[in-house]
C-alpha cells in the first residue's frame, strides 16, 4: 500500500519496485470541468496545502486515531504533477468538488464555518453510515448539476440519498445513535441535498429535515455544546431554523431564550441570530391575530402593540448596522454607471455600487440584517392595513417608512451580490482589494464557490417578492438566481425564480378576503379606536398621524389645492367668463359643505 512518501513511496522502496506514484485528487477534481477551469487547477497544483491541513487540525475535534487528511483522502493533499492518463472514480471527483465547494472552514476563531465538522464525523461512522451515504448523495447532485456532467449523475444521487434516508431512520430509532453528533450531521446534509437538487418550489422536504434536526436538537438537550462538534451542530441548526421561521411564518420551538442562552459563537453574529427569532415570534403573532380577530377596540390594541414590537426590533437592527466592528465594514469597490446592452437579466453588476466583504460568513450576516428589516418593515404594513381598513393602507405612516427603509435595504443587498457570485475575482482593477470567500479545505480560493451563490440565495428572494422593488431590480435578481442554478449547481436558487409572491400587497389582499366572510364586533367604535390610537413614532414629522387621520389629512391637503388652482383660475379670467363663475359657484357651495 504506498504511504504517500516523496519522492519516493518507501513501502515500494523497501520492495526494491519501482513506485508508480499515486493520482492527486486535488487537481484531478477540476480535470473534467471547462478548459479556464482545468487551466486554474494546474496553476493550483503548485500551491502547497499543508498548512491548510495543520490549521484544520487544530479546528476540529477528530475522530481517535484518524486525522483530517484521512477523512477526505489522503491523495486530496499531495500536490504532484498531474497524471497524463488519470484513473479516478467519480465518487472522488464528486467528493471533492463538494468538499472546495461547500466545506468552509473558520478563520482565526473570529468566522463561522459550514459543514466543517462532516469530515471527522463522516470518518468516525465509517463507510456504510447514513452520514457517509448522506455526504455522498449532496455531492453526487452537485456534480450531477454541473454543465460538464449533463445530469448523468442523477440516479446515483439519488440512491444514495435513499439510502442516507433509510439508515437515518434505522438510526434514529436507535436509542444510542439518535442522539449522536453523525446522526444530527447526516440530517443536515439530508435537508442541503434538497436545497442543491431542489427544482420547483416546495419547502416541504427542506422544512421537514429542518423540524427532525430541532426535534434532535431538543433531544440532545444543552449538554451538546460542552464539545466543540456538538457546538458546531446546534449552531448550524439555530440557523437554519431562524431562516425556516422566518420563511414558513412560525415560531422558534422551545423559545428564544432557548436557543440563545450560553450559545454565543460571535458577539457580533449573535445579535442578528436573537433579532431573528424574535421576528419570527413577532410575525407569527401577527398572523395569528389576523386571522383570527374581528374588529373591535380591544383588538385593534392588540394589533397596534405587534406594529409597535416589531418597529422596535427594526430600531435595534438599525442599532447593530451602526455598531460594527471594523473588520465587518464592506468596501465599496466599484461603481456602475448603467447596463450593457440594456439587458438587466444578464448583468453581472446592477447599476450603483458594489460592495466586497473580508470573508462571505460575513457578507451573509449583514445580508440577513437587511433581509430581516424587509420582514419586520412589510409586517408593520401589513398589521397596518388591518388597523386602518377600509382606510388605505399606502396613506399609513408605517406605509411610507416601509418605502423608504425597503428600498434602501434592497440597494444593499444587490451590491453585495456581484461579490458573491466571484465578480471580483475576475476584475484587475480590485484585485489589490484582500477579500476572498473564506478558507476551503482543498481547491482553488480565487473562484466562484457554490456555498457563496447558496447563501446569497435567501436575500435575493427577499428582494423579489417585495413590493418595493423595481421591475428593472427584480429582473436582474432572476438572472442572478438563475446564474446560481445553472453555473454554480445550487437549483433551489432556479426554483425561487418562479416565485410570484408580492409582499405586503398580496398578503393585504388575502387579509381583506378573509376579513369579508367575518362579522365585525362593535364596528362602530373601530374607527375612534383607530383616531385615538397611538402608533410607534414615525421616521419623519409629516408622519406623526394615525392611519385615520393620515388619510383624513390627505383629504383635506388635496382640498386646498383644489381650492388653490381654482382661485388661480378665476383670476386669469375675465368677469363675463360663464365657465368660471359657474366653477366658482360649484367651490364655494363646497366649501361651505367642508366648513
Amino acid at each position: 500500500m504506498c504511504d504517500y512518501t516523496r519522492p519516493t513511496c518507501l513501502q515500494c522502496a523497501k520492495s526494491r519496485r519501482p513506485c508508480p506514484g499515486y493520482k492527486d485528487a486535488f487537481d484531478l477534481v477540476f480535470r473534467n470541468e471547462t478548459e479556464a477551469t482545468e487551466r486554474r487547477a494546474k496553476r493550483a497544483s503548485k500551491k502547497a496545502l499543508v498548512p491548510k491541513v495543520e490549521r484544520r487540525d487544530s479546528l476540529l475535534h477528530e475522530a481517535p486515531g484518524t486525522s483530517f487528511a484521512s477523512s477526505f483522502g489522503t491523495n486530496a493533499l499531495e500536490t504532484s504533477a498531474v497524471p497524463s492518463s488519470p484513473e479516478i472514480p467519480v465518487e472522488e471527483h464528486a467528493r471533492n468538488l463538494f468538499i472546495s465547494n461547500f466545506i468552509l472552514l473558520p478563520k482565526d476563531d473570529s468566522t463561522a464555518g459550514h459543514l466543517d465538522f462532516v469530515l471527522p464525523l463522516r470518518e468516525e461512522a465509517g463507510p456504510d453510515s447514513h452520514i457517509y451515504h448522506a455526504f455522498n448523495a449532496c455531492a453526487m447532485v452537485f456534480l450531477n448539476n454541473r454543465k460538464a456532467a449533463g445530469g448523468r449523475y442523477w440516479d446515483k444521487a439519488l440512491s444514495e440519498y435513499n439510502m442516507a434516508i433509510a439508515k437515518t431512520n434505522a438510526a434514529l430509532r436507535n436509542k444510542e445513535s439518535q442522539l449522536s453528533d453523525a446522526t444530527l450531521a447526516a440530517v443536515l446534509l439530508l435537508g442541503m441535498f434538497e436545497n442543491i437538487s431542489a427544482k420547483q418550489i416546495s419547502a416541504f422536504n427542506w422544512g421537514s429535515h429542518i423540524d427532525g434536526a430541532v426535534a434532535l436538537v431538543k433531544l440532545r438537550g444543552k449538554e451538546q455544546v460542552k464539545t466543540q462538534v456538538g457546538f458546531q451542530l446546534f449552531l448550524a441548526v439555530r440557523t437554519l431554523m431562524s431562516v425556516y421561521c422566518l420563511t414558513a411564518f412560525t415560531a422558534p420551538k422551545m423559545g428564544a431564550e432557548w436557543w440563545l442562552d450560553n450559545t454565543t459563537f460571535s458577539k457580533t453574529a449573535v445579535v442578528v441570530q436573537r433579532l431573528m427569532i424574535k421576528s419570527s415570534e413577532i410575525r407569527a403573532e401577527a398572523i395569528r391575530l389576523i386571522d383570527s380577530l374581528t374588529k373591535s377596540p380591544e383588538n385593534i390594541e392588540l394589533m397596534l402593540d405587534v406594529i409597535r414590537k416589531a418597529q422596535a426590533v427594526d430600531q435595534e437592527v438599525v442599532a447593530w448596522q451602526e455598531s460594527l466592528p471594523e473588520d465587518w465594514h464592506l468596501k465599496t469597490v466599484a461603481w456602475e454607471d448603467s447596463v450593457m446592452n440594456g439587458d438587466c437579466a444578464k448583468a453581472e453588476v446592477f447599476p450603483g455600487r458594489v460592495d466586497v466583504y473580508s470573508d462571505v460568513w460575513i457578507g451573509t450576516v449583514c445580508n440577513s440584517a437587511r433581509a430581516l428589516r424587509l420582514i419586520l418593515q412589510s409586517m408593520s404594513v401589513r398589521c397596518a392595513a388591518w388597523v386602518c381598513a377600509p382606510v388605505d393602507y399606502r396613506t399609513t405612516p408605517e406605509y411610507a417608512t416601509a418605502a423608504s427603509v425597503c428600498r434602501d435595504a434592497i440597494t444593499d443587498i444587490i451590491a453585495s451580490v456581484p461579490y458573491f457570485l466571484g465578480w471580483h475575482l475576475r476584475r484587475k482593477e480590485v484585485s489589490h482589494i484582500k477579500t476572498n470567500f473564506g478558507t476551503f479545505p482543498c481547491g482553488e480560493e480565487d473562484t466562484a464557490k457554490g456555498l457563496a451563490g447558496y447563501l446569497i440565495t435567501w436575500p435575493l428572494t427577499c428582494v423579489i417578492s417585495q413590493d418595493y422593488a423595481t421591475d428593472a431590480q427584480r429582473a436582474w435578481v432572476v438572472g442572478r438566481l438563475r446564474k446560481i442554478g445553472n453555473e454554480l449547481g445550487v437549483k433551489y436558487a432556479l426554483a425561487m425564480c418562479q416565485l410570484q409572491m408580492r409582499v405586503p400587497s398580496m398578503m393585504i389582499r388575502r387579509d381583506m378576503l378573509m376579513r369579508a366572510d367575518r362579522p365585525a364586533v362593535n364596528g362602530g367604535y373601530g374607527l375612534v379606536k383607530i383616531v385615538e390610537a397611538r402608533l410607534a413614532p414615525p421616521v419623519s414629522p409629516e408622519h406623526a398621524l394615525n392611519p385615520h387621520q393620515q388619510w383624513e389629512a390627505v383629504q383635506k391637503k388635496r382640498f386646498e389645492q383644489g381650492k388653490a388652482e381654482l382661485i388661480e383660475k378665476l383670476t386669469k379670467n375675465t368677469a363675463d367668463d360663464e365657465g368660471a363663475q359657474r366653477a366658482a359657484s360649484r367651490w364655494l357651495k363646497m366649501e361651505k359643505r367642508q366648513g
